[in-house]
């Protein structure tokens, strides 16, 4: 991989998982893309990331906070993929499925605001929008 940017990773190094990498001690060298989320290639060392926390409730925090993260990750997806589909039906024309996509984004936003991954005025502002465009399609 030459010519391309790198950046730096903290983790504890026990064995190369592709040969492009390049090691040195305790730190990992691997292409930007990768070092700019660290949850990415956080699988394929196996656990091997240490944690600066030293008290044992700020590392437990520390596991919780992963586990939340990702959770929230996909919730957020699972909504924006709802809204996208409303989206493309309406773009595409098609009445019937943006009707049915409308139907089933209704509680997929309703239960991100149950779960806190957005704010009930934001919830409302995405099914009024979405009402209103497929309104406009079965209009028109």
């Amino acid at each position: 991989m030459l010519g391309a940017d790198y950046g730096r990773v903290q983790a504890i190094c026990w064995q190369a998982a592709d040969e492009n990498w390049l090691f040195s001690g305790r730190t990992v060298t691997l292409p930007l893309p990768y070092s700019r989320s660290a949850c990415k290639i956080r699988g394929l060392f196996f656990g091997a990331f240490t944690t600066v926390a030293n008290i044992k409730s700020a590392e437990k925090r520390a596991r919780q906070t992963v586990k939340r993260r990702a959770s929230n990750v996909a919730g957020r997806s699972k909504l924006r993929t709802a809204i996208k589909g409303v989206v493309n039906a309406v773009e595409a024309g098609d009445k019937e499925s943006a009707a049915a996509k409308l139907k089933a984004a209704g509680p997929i936003i309703d239960s991100a605001v149950n779960k806190g991954l957005i704010h009930r005025n934001k919830a409302s502002r995405h099914k009024s929008a979405l009402n209103a465009r497929v309104k406009s399609l079965a209009a028109g």
